[in-house]
């Protein structure tokens, strides 16, 4: 059994902030996530890809921005779970108890999710998904590591381009195979990948991936012909897109609407004890940016402080004008 003051379900961007933030407030917290690494979806699916609106920078790559967050959040010191999903919920006079799928018990004051697009799978992919070898990267590193592969990328949506175009330059070779004649990425990346040293192939389908202990080459299929082509290959990314889910959060009671919960000016659910931040929820005007769920999150963290330490301030005032002691409180600075 843990005990905490704050659960944070979603180690993504608001997660992280909400820790760090939470941390300010005094507040003990345990950090829960099912993915197995901090960061969410941007560590998962993009960390080499800059991001844009993010205040303060004009670029930062995602990978940068989550080594930042979670350096801010580990001063807050919380026990982290990962590769555990949170599953049941119940009900306490002064709190509430959650279960994970991996049966830990935590007792709580208050739960806040921030689990973005919530637990997200990606879409399979056959004739890679049955390949037991190397060679298969769902996660794809620095652009350096690939200068002396055949790198293929197999999708056609803005992360398959993207792929392609930041590699193309670094790659030995790279190919992008689509099964449509027509991608649905940005206009100006597709542009990008046309006009540069990407073979495209459209149309066209991974039937067979070759190659004893690691990727060696793929048999690609044209969809009208049926004819078949080998094209070399020691790097596949499979970049079709995920599959999103709520997992067991839809049987906690919430208002959930088109995978979203809603929630209120305080980010509150409608369940006791129950708040939410980031791109999990919804409200009348909601923009969904990274930005707006850190603003969420402190948003969610100052009314929990409030709801567990009644009297307390619901805005301490601002970090800067902060006695050092109360700003670093439970951060370990």
């Amino acid at each position: 059994m843990l005990d905490c003051d704050l659960l944070i379900i979603g180690a993504g961007p608001a997660g992280l902030f909400a820790t760090y933030y939470a941390g300010m407030r005094g507040l003990d917290v345990v950090l829960v996530d099912s993915l197995t690494h901090l960061g969410g979806q941007v560590a998962a699916l993009y960390p080499e890809k800059q991001i844009y609106d993010v205040a303060g920078f004009p670029a930062v790559r995602g990978r940068d921005l989550i080594s930042g967050l979670v350096d801010q959040a580990l001063s807050a010191r919380p026990r982290i779970l990962l590769d555990e999903e949170c599953a049941t919920l119940e009900d306490e006079p002064d709190g509430v108890v959650v279960t994970t799928t991996a049966g830990t018990t935590i007792r709580c004051g208050a739960v806040l999710i921030t689990g973005g697009i919530g637990r997200f799978t990606p879409r399979p992919l056959p004739a890679v998904d049955q390949y037991a070898g190397g060679g298969i990267h769902r996660i794809v590193g620095p652009a350096g590591d690939y200068a002396d592969h055949d790198v293929v990328v197999v999708g056609g949506g803005d992360s398959a381009v993207d792929w392609a175009n930041m590699l193309a330059g670094a790659a030995r070779t790279v190919t992008v195979v689509h099964r449509r004649d027509r991608f649905t990425a940005h206009e100006s990346s597709v542009a990008q990948m046309h006009g540069g040293a990407t073979r495209v192939i459209t149309g066209a389908e991974v039937s067979e991936v070759c190659g004893e202990g690691t990727v060696r080459h793929l048999v690609v299929r044209d969809a009208k012909s049926g004819e078949t082509e080998m094209i070399p290959a020691s790097v596949v990314i499979p970049a079709l897109g995920h599959i999103a889910s709520l997992g067991p959060l839809t049987t906690w009671g919430l208002p959930i609407k088109a995978r979203q919960i809603e929630v209120g000016t305080d980010m509150s659910t409608g369940r006791p004890r129950v708040f939410a931040a980031g791109d999990i929820t919804d409200y009348p005007g909601k923009v969904r940016l990274m930005v707006v769920g850190f603003g969420e999150a402190a948003t969610a963290v100052n009314n929990i402080a409030v709801l567990l330490r009644p009297g307390e301030e619901l805005f301490p005032g601002h970090s800067s004008e902060m006695p050092r002691s109360l700003a670093t409180a439970g951060t370990g600075v």
